[in-house]
């Protein structure tokens, strides 16, 4: 994967600028997203973790809204695609169009170069078209005509889709959706926040008034925070073997990709940069195993027959796999470590 230098991305926060500026895009965010703050901060840290996002839930429970709420807290290049069964790849792309007075093709860049792509029910695109999104997503660049186009840092795709109304609807291909870091879905929100949505949305759309609290070298900051990031050997055989497992399992017909370990590690990364560490835990990876790997994998025939969701496969999984015998502690940890040894991982360094 095409990444910048860390010169080009520029020097890491300290802890308390990183809090701080995490923070207010979370505060931000919560200004239109009523009550998902565990959503809101896995979004963000897809972000940080050079990732990109896939929302998957039912009708109007606020998929595009968090994605836009999270693209304008931002103040940097946003484009939205609706993507539709019409759509070109040109469209997203772009195209090489003649140009009469100078007498040569001049390239009219597509919606896909901006900071944050927006694409609003991927799954209504024809899979041609869907395809035009893999070489940005994976390596950070556009290809047209023979020329390569470097895309811009940060670089994020946020995707929607709705898996219940599948009339007229082309399913993501395998390689599509494991270019997406995690998947989430926002879920119905409680009594108490579905009454204070009342109050804030009843007269107008707080979306409309939101104001940027960030900017594109503000987040490459935060990018470069969160490689620094220490990741203990055991925990990396954590990570191996937990992939690994879904390889295995006699549930799955198609296991997780190097790719997705790789993804789930940087993910794992920003968590523990949003949570105040320096070092990321098992327990990290635990709880994101789940919207990391549940969208990469392929049930059985079986596993459909008995109406097992992959969610609930991987969540097994995790549940019955050892966590690490020896931790190792992360250099910067300076706590104590329990009676036998271990570094005490269960608990949030002060």
């Amino acid at each position: 994967m095409t990444q910048q230098s860390w010169d080009e991305l520029g020097g890491a926060l300290s802890s308390a600028e990183f809090r701080a500026a995490s923070d207010a895009i979370v505060a931000n965010i919560e200004q239109v997203i009523e009550g998902k703050t565990a959503t809101v901060r896995l979004a963000l840290a897809v972000l940080l973790a050079e990732g990109h996002l896939l929302i998957e839930d039912v009708p109007g429970v606020g998929k595009t809204k968090l994605a836009k709420a999270l693209a304008r807290s931002i103040d940097c290049s946003v484009r939205r695609i609706q993507f539709t069964p019409d759509l070109l790849p040109s469209d997203v792309t772009g195209v090489s169009v003649y140009n009469q007075e100078t007498h040569d093709f001049e390239f009219k860049p597509g919606a896909v170069f901006a900071n944050l792509v927006v694409g609003d029910e991927i799954n209504r695109a024809s899979p041609k078209t869907q395809s035009a999104l893999l070489e940005s997503m994976e390596e950070r660049q556009v290809t047209v005509d023979g020329v390569t186009y470097e895309l811009q840092t940060p670089f994020m795709v946020i995707a929607t889709q709705n898996p219940i109304e599948m009339e007229g609807t082309y399913p993501l291909p395998e390689a599509q959706r494991d270019r997406f870091t995690a998947r989430i879905a926002m879920g119905y929100p409680d009594s108490s926040s579905e009454l204070a949505m009342l109050d804030v949305h009843g007269a107008r759309d707080p979306l409309f008034a939101l104001k940027p609290v960030s900017d594109a070298n503000t987040v490459r900051r935060l990018i470069s925070t969160v490689r620094e990031v220490h990741v203990a050997d055991a925990v990396k055989q954590y990570a191996v073997n937990l992939v690994t497992a879904t390889r295995e399992a006699p549930e799955l017909r198609l296991g997780a990709s190097p790719r997705s370990t790789l993804q789930m590690l940087r993910t794992a990364r920003a968590v523990a940069a949003l949570e105040g560490r320096d070092y990321v835990l098992p327990d990290d990876l635990q709880n994101l195993a789940v919207p990391v790997l549940a969208h990469r994998v392929i049930p059985t025939a079986d596993s459909q027959l008995a109406r097992r969701t992959t969610d609930a496969i991987i969540a097994d999984l995790v549940h019955r796999l050892p966590l690490p015998h020896e931790r190792q502690r992360s250099p910067y940890d300076n706590r104590p470590s329990t009676g036998d040894g271990r570094a005490q991982y269960d608990q949030r360094r002060n």
